[in-house]
This record gives structure tokens, C-alpha cells and sequence, in this order.
């Protein structure tokens, strides 16, 4: 049987539904209850599916359904009879495949406030096409393969590159609930796992230990690492304890939907790579790289913004037309925030970023979020956040200046931190003050 996560997307896409617009909103259940209030409101939601341990968290939202996918949750409507129920009755559902919204993950952006990306039917479908069909395939996904889903679901690198490119080569998934190195290896040994899509942080923490030394992984033939660059030494370590894998990067933004460059080595017919490169432009899609200052179009070998334009970028930010024409100009461009060039092989090397943006352990902190937080105190009269670079593991960590007002002279760091880490999910916290 298909778990939770899988079926409720599954039923998020058009079969006999009511007509009226409806689209997946995956809402990681490590948040707090009012960030998951204030998605909710934002996108307009009237129906949570979650699992019993959360319905705590949103069974006071307005206006909204909960449905819980095991039993033991009072008051809530059953996933399984929903599941199970006869749908002949229903009208078949309108979609416009071009226009309407499929999947609504929440990112930062080049800067600001998390916002509601926009991803199409045809948009999402475009971009796993761009990966694995075709005669050559840069992402080739084989019908016996068994691909490890240790990422979260809410996360789009997970939902987009490990659930639909797995479904559509019509691989096997083995999903596991929550990350555990011992369990992880384990999984792999005894399912004969072949893919292993993973991100920086948990390659870190299977690089530690002897956990990898301790299980036979000869199954895996290609590790696809995500989310964050990952080192040349990192690298060499997982080649030297998998040796039978191929290890490559792959790059992408929520926005650019997700994917917009994958390693040539996970090609049907691969071609080698170089350290440190995150694999060349998907297919049916345009990549410039431009002067941030000038807007110029620049040369192989030369830094500047990576831009890319194809019909798998998100339509827009949900109620934000703003902020999606700062991050797609009028020729239909969109502007990563990330600064890198492309080599005279086609391949894309990210050096440096633009956008105002925190990446801890791969998850997005936006400082504009919890500026407006501290700000919101009473103690409190300024505060700026920055990143700060803690170790491979974690990547950047958020850490706050602030300027007590006239009552907050008082306030220790502890008191500021738990304040924070009250109304926020757990890779937001502040590590300093």
C-alpha cells in the first residue's frame, strides 16, 4: 500500500472532485501552529489532510477540514473512508492544465518573506519530462530501481525529484518517516536500495561514523546530493565508501520548478563531470548568465546572475505581483539570485548568491521573517539577521543583532532565543544573539 504522504498527493490531482479549485500545499508538521495559520490563511485553504499526532496544530483554523490519515484523531474526517469511498457520482473536474495550480510550496525568493510558488499542472509536469524522458534521459530512473525517500515531502526537492521522477520511471520508493543514519543504512541492505537522492548535512553525518562500513550498500549506483553545494572532500569520502555509485549534484530553485540543472553522470548515455559542477541546463529550457549591474548577457567563464526561462517555472507568487515581477522580468526570465557561469562544456558552477537568503541544512531562513518577529517585541526597538557559517553539517545558522528599547535593557540572549523559537519551526531558530 501506498503511504500517507504519496496517496494524498495522489488524491490532490484531478480525478472526480467538486468542481472548485484546489492544488497540494505540503505543510511540514515540525511547524508551529501559527506559521501553519498563516500559510493557510494565505493560500486559502479549507482542507488539511494530517496525521493524528497533528491535528492538535490546525484544528483551530478557520474555515478548514481536517482529515486524518490513522485512526485515534476525534473529530476529524478518516483519510481511508475518504479513500475508499465511491466517486463515480462526482462531476469530472475542470482543469486547465496551463493555468491552474497544482502545487503551492512556500520559498523565500531572492529575498523577503516566505511567499506561495506557484507551480502549474503543466509546469510540474514539464520539469520531471526535462529529467526523465526521452531517448537519453539526464536523470535515468530505471522501472527496477528502488529509490530512498529520506527527504521531507513538503520540501520540493523531495516532492518534485524523488516522489514524481520516481513515479513516472515507475521505480520503487521506500519512504522513511524521519532520518536516522543506522536506520537509513539499514533500509538500504535490506531493500537493495539504488538511489539515494540526498542533501549535504545527512552525507556529513553517513561520512562520521561507521555505519556505511558496517552494511553492505553495494545496491546504490548513483547519489543525487541537493539543496546545498557539497564539498570536493565530501565527495571524495562517500566515492571512496560507495565505489560501485555515481555521485553528482543537481541545482534548483522552487521557483524554476524546481530543476534547473542536473549531472550528465546520471544520464542514460553519461558523460564525466567536474568537481564541483551541478551538471548542465535541463532540457527544452534557456539559461543566460547576466551582469547584475547591467542586465548585459555575459560569456563562457564569466560570473554573473543565472537566469533561466522555459514553461516549467512557477506561474507567480500566490497574491504577490510584486514580488514575482522583481524575480521574473517582462521576457519571461527568471532571476535565480544565485551568481555562477558556465564553463566551455556546458557546465554550471555555482560561486556566490545575491539573494538575501539563509540555507541551513538545506531548509530556507528568511532574515525578513524573524527581523519582523524581534521587531514585534516590546523590548525590543531594532534587529538585523544575518547568516553565519557554523560547519559542513549545518551550513549557515541564523544570528541576530538587536538594539533593546528603553524597557528591554534587561532581556537576556536566552529570553530573545525563546521567544523566537516559540513561533517558528526548528531550523529557524536563532543559534545567537
Amino acid at each position: 500500500a501506498a503511504p500517507p504522504q504519496l496517496r494524498r498527493v495522489r488524491a490532490g490531482l484531478p480525478r472526480r472532485v467538486p468542481p472548485r479549485r484546489r492544488h497540494h500545499h505540503g505543510e511540514p508538521a515540525p511547524h508551529t501552529p501559527p506559521e501553519i495559520a498563516k500559510q493557510a490563511q494565505a493560500s486559502r485553504a479549507t482542507l488539511v489532510v494530517t496525521e493524528p499526532a497533528f491535528v492538535a496544530k490546525v484544528r483551530g483554523l478557520a474555515g478548514v477540514t481536517v482529515v486524518a490519515t490513522g485512526d485515534g484523531a476525534e473529530g476529524c474526517a478518516s483519510f481511508a473512508d475518504l479513500a475508499a469511498a465511491d466517486d463515480s457520482a462526482l462531476p469530472e473536474a475542470p482543469i486547465d492544465v496551463a493555468s491552474d495550480v497544482v502545487a503551492l510550496p512556500y520559498s523565500s525568493g531572492t529575498t523577503g518573506l516566505p511567499k506561495g510558488v506557484m507551480l502549474s499542472h503543466r509546469g510540474l509536469v514539464t520539469s520531471v519530462a526535462q529529467l526523465v524522458d526521452g531517448d537519453n534521459p539526464n536523470l535515468h530512473l530505471r522501472e527496477d530501481d528502488v529509490v530512498l525517500c529520506v527527504l521531507p515531502m513538503f520540501h520540493v526537492y523531495s516532492l518534485h525529484s524523488i516522489l514524481l521522477c520516481g513515479l513516472r520511471a515507475g521505480a520503487a520508493l521506500v519512504v522513511m518517516k524521519r532520518f536516522d543514519t543506522v536506520k537509513m543504512m539499514e533500509l538500504v541492505e535490506r531493500h537493495g536500495i539504488t538511489i539515494a537522492p540526498l542533501v549535504p548535512p545527512i552525507v556529513v553525518e553517513m561520512a562520521k561514523g561507521d555505519a556505511m562500513d558496517r552494511h553492505d550498500l553495494s545496491s546504490v549506483r548513483m547519489v543525487i546530493s541537493g539543496a546545498a553545494p557539497m564539498g570536493k572532500e565530501l565527495q571524495d569520502i562517500i566515492h571512496a565508501k560507495l565505489p560501485n555509485a555515481v555521485l553528482g549534484q543537481g541545482y534548483g530553485m522552487t521557483e524554476a520548478g524546481p530543476v534547473l540543472s542536473m549531472c550528465m553522470a546520471f544520464a542514460k548515455e553519461p558523460s564525466p563531470v567536474k568537481s564541483g559542477a551541478c551538471g548542465t541546463v535541463v532540457r527544452n529550457a534557456e539559461l543566460k548568465i547576466v551582469d547584475p549591474e547591467t542586465g548585459l548577457c555575459l560569456g563562457r567563464n564569466q560570473p554573473g546572475e543565472i537566469c533561466i526561462r522555459g514553461r516549467q517555472i512557477m506561474k507567480g507568487y500566490l497574491d504577490n505581483p510584486a514580488a514575482t515581477a522583481e524575480t521574473v522580468d517582462k521576457d519571461g526570465w527568471l532571476h535565480t539570485g544565485d551568481v555562477g557561469f558556465v564553463d566551455a562544456d556546458d557546465e554550471i558552477f555555482i560561486v556566490d548568491r545575491l539573494k538575501e537568503l539563509i540555507k541551513y541544512k538545506g531548509f530556507q531562513v528568511a532574515p525578513a521573517e524573524l527581523e519582523a518577529m524581534l521587531i514585534a517585541h516590546p523590548g525590543i526597538a531594532d534587529a538585523a539577521v544575518v547568516p553565519r557559517m557554523k560547519d559542513d553539517a549545518s551550513g549557515e545558522v541564523p544570528v541576530a543583532f538587536v538594539v533593546p528599547s528603553s524597557g528591554g535593557a534587561d532581556m537576556t540572549e536566552d529570553e530573545i532565543k525563546q521567544y523566537v523559537a516559540k513561533q517558528v519551526v526548528f531550523y529557524k531558530r536563532l543559534q545567537k544573539v
